[in-house]
């Protein structure tokens, strides 16, 4: 059975996306989302000033999403955590992306976080490529 896909007649607000990645966040193999419930998931508008200095973006518009924190594999018993592990998505630079590629707004949504998600993780580009395709054909096949 397909999930219900939401239809917009506006651009979706901060919630619609937050409830959008939600629903993308639950598709994950479990072996993945066992891991992955201390991780905030923080959805605004544009990376701040800051974060585009940082990443040496030209426009804010360039990022769509953003893990900050210590990849699993980098983490130790012995350090004390900073801060907590947050995954940032971006609503205008994912609405602007969605509308200039046609493509399915919460597949978009799930691409994005699964690639900020296996960046806590560690995880090559080739490796959340994987994780993508298995989910895509779980989901599918549900």
């Amino acid at each position: 059975m397909r999930r219900h896909r939401p239809v917009f007649s506006r651009p979706p607000s901060l919630a619609d996306v937050e409830a959008i990645a939600r629903d993308a966040l639950a598709t994950l193999p479990p072996a993945l989302l066992d891991h992955v419930g201390d991780v905030v998931i923080r959805i605004e508008d544009f990376p701040d000033a800051e974060t585009c200095a940082e990443m040496g973006l030209e426009s804010p518009w360039d990022l769509l999403g953003l893990y900050r924190g210590v990849a699993l594999p980098e983490k130790s018993v012995m350090q004390v955590p900073q801060d907590l592990d947050m995954i940032f998505l971006y609503r205008a630079p994912i609405l602007d992306y969605w509308c200039e590629s046609g493509e399915d707004l919460p597949h978009l949504i799930r691409h994005v976080l699964i690639h900020e998600i296996g960046h806590h993780f560690g995880f090559s580009d080739d490796d959340m490529e994987a994780i993508e395709a298995l989910t895509d054909r779980e989901t599918d096949s549900a």
